[in-house]
């Protein structure tokens, strides 16, 4: 086992670095056929890159993205098991390829935080009428340690791009092409409807307070974000009206799945 096990590593080293010795004991035809090997892997991965990010493909155009995506496989070869998972760190690879063009990159990581949602595991969103009878005899205590269970995969973070206008511009049936630079960061929100993965623009502190509580920030956390220091009673109680939209929002939407206090 541990001979095929150095003979297949070797094999894949081969594969992806054009530099690396051949595996052990090959002659000038398996060389020969090394490339061959080599360009079908790539153009595999390209291939499905070129599915995952096809808005932003349209965006850049087809042979300025088949750049970017060959400089994403050479040096972020996957590792899974899986080919949906060669698009992990485009937005990153974007974002090196076209420095001058930030957008490309937010563009690509909406494109991936997208895929992601659609290939999260089922769940049953927690209704707001379910989160009313969990929480009808909630004191203050209780209410500050409630921690909330989000969807599996749902994403969330700060752009200073108009992504909606961006993303419906370059649908099939897409428009013109909007202003790119918002005036104000908004936040971005990435989650699932039933089948159908979406997402919305939403205030920046909206996005900031829903990653907060994503990564396991209790509402009193996420209420101390938002009233930040020596704030006065109005304060505290406009931050509290703000936190409370923010929760049913995310319940009607049906981005919560379950709660913990």
């Amino acid at each position: 086992m541990t001979s095929l096990a150095e003979k297949q590593a070797g094999f894949m080293r081969a594969i992806l670095d054009e530099d690396a010795p051949l595996p052990k004991g090959w002659g000038n035809s398996q060389a020969a056929g090394m490339s061959v090997y080599r360009g079908n892997y790539r153009s595999s991965l390209m291939d499905a890159l070129e599915n995952t990010f096809e808005r932003t493909t349209r965006y850049v155009g087809e042979g300025p993205f088949k750049r970017a995506a060959a400089h994403h496989v050479i040096t972020n070869p996957p590792a899974s098991w899986t080919i949906e998972d060669a698009g992990a760190g485009m937005d990153a690879s974007c974002a090196e390829v076209f420095g001058d063009n930030p957008e490309v990159a937010e563009l690509a990581r909406l494109e991936w935080e997208m895929l992601q949602v659609s290939t999260a595991p089922d769940c049953e969103p927690l209704s707001p009428a379910a989160f009313g009878e969990a929480t009808a005899e909630f004191g203050d205590e209780d209410w500050m340690a409630l921690r909330l269970e989000t969807q599996p995969r749902a994403a969330a973070w700060v752009t200073p791009y108009n992504l909606m206008g961006m993303w419906n511009a370059l649908a099939d049936d897409g428009g013109e092409m909007p202003d790119l630079a918002l005036d104000t960061s908004l936040g971005c929100i990435v989650w699932r409807e039933g089948e159908r993965p979406t997402f919305t623009l939403v205030d920046r502190q909206e996005a900031d307070g829903f990653a907060a509580m994503q990564s396991g920030a209790s509402y009193g956390e996420l209420l101390g974000m938002m009233i930040g220091e020596n704030a006065d009673e109005a304060a505290v109680q406009g931050a509290a009206q703000c936190a409370g939209g923010m929760l049913g929002g995310w319940l009607n939407e049906g981005m919560i799945i379950g709660l913990r206090a």
